[in-house]
C-alpha cells in the first residue's frame, strides 16, 4: 500500500467533524502521524478509532492564542517534529450587515482569521525546520462576496491575503503554503447559521445541487501535501459541478 506521508507529522484543527475529520482519516491512511484538535474532544476519540495510524487528540480552542500554542507544543513533544499544519476550524454565521448581532462577527473573526494566524505563528519555527507545508481551508467566499455573507467573506478574503503574504516570506526557505477554496460542502457548517432566512437559503442551495463531500476536500489536501517538495500547489479551487457561482 502506498504511504506517501509515512513518518510525517500533521496537525489538523477543527478535526471533530466534516472536512477536518475526513482530512485526518485521509492523511492517516497515507501514513502520517496525526494530531487532531477541536473543542469537542469526545468526538475526536471516534475519529482516532477509525484512523489507520497513530493519532494524538488535543483539546483545542482555536480562538484562544495560548490554546493554539499549546496544541503545537503538544504535537511536537509527542511526535518530535511538525511537517504539515492544516487550518480547518471554521464558523459560518451568515446574515445581513444591517441589524446584525456583532457578537457573531467577533466569533467568526476569532475562529476563521485570528485562530489560523495564532496557530500558524506558533507552528512556523517547526515548519521552517522541517521545510513543511501549511494548508489553509478557505472558501469560494474568499473570492466572491455576496449579500448576507459580508463578514464571513471578510474572514476568508483575510485568510487568503495572510496566506499569500506568508507564502512570499517563507517559500524561499522551503515552506509551502496552500490555500484550498471549497464551494458548497455537505457539512454541519450551515447548521451554525442563526438567521432564519439565511439558514433557509443555505438549505435550499444544498437541496438544489450535488454538493461536495468532506472527502472531496480531503483528497485535495492529500494531493497538495504529497507533491514532490519542489512542487508547490499554492491554490486549489474546488466547486460542486452544479454550483455556478
Amino acid at each position: 500500500m502506498n504511504h506517501p506521508l509515512k513518518g510525517k507529522v500533521v496537525l489538523i484543527t477543527g478535526a471533530s467533524s466534516g472536512i477536518g475529520e475526513a482530512t485526518a482519516l485521509a492523511l492517516s491512511a497515507a501514513g502520517a502521524l496525526v494530531a487532531i484538535g477541536a473543542r469537542r474532544v469526545d468526538r475526536l476519540a471516534d475519529v482516532a478509532k477509525r484512523a489507520s495510524g497513530e493519532v494524538l487528540m488535543i483539546d483545542l480552542d482555536i480562538t484562544d492564542e495560548q490554546s493554539a500554542r499549546d496544541a503545537v507544543t503538544a504535537t511536537v513533544e509527542h511526535f518530535g517534529s511538525l511537517d504539515v499544519l492544516v487550518n480547518n476550524a471554521g464558523l459560518m454565521l451568515t446574515g445581513p450587515i444591517v441589524g446584525a448581532d456583532t457578537v457573531e462577527w467577533t466569533r467568526m473573526v476569532r475562529t476563521n482569521l485570528l485562530g489560523p494566524m495564532y496557530i500558524t505563528h506558533a507552528a512556523l519555527p517547526h515548519l521552517l525546520n522541517s521545510k513543511g507545508t501549511i494548508v489553509q481551508i478557505s472558501s469560494t467566499s474568499g473570492r466572491v462576496a455576496s449579500a448576507g455573507g459580508g463578514v464571513y467573506s471578510a474572514t476568508k478574503f483575510g485568510i487568503n491575503a495572510f496566506s499569500e503574504s506568508l507564502r512570499q516570506e517563507v517559500t524561499a526557505q522551503g515552506v509551502r503554503v496552500v490555500v484550498i477554496e471549497p464551494g458548497f460542502v455537505d457539512t454541519e457548517l450551515t447548521s451554525h447559521i442563526t438567521h432564519p432566512a439565511m439558514r433557509a437559503v443555505a438549505q435550499q442551495l444544498a437541496e438544489s445541487m450535488r454538493t461536495l463531500r468532506p472527502e472531496d476536500v480531503a483528497d485535495a489536501v492529500r494531493y497538495a501535501v504529497t507533491q514532490p517538495h519542489h512542487v508547490a500547489i499554492n491554490e486549489i479551487l474546488v466547486r460542486p459541478t452544479d454550483q455556478a457561482a
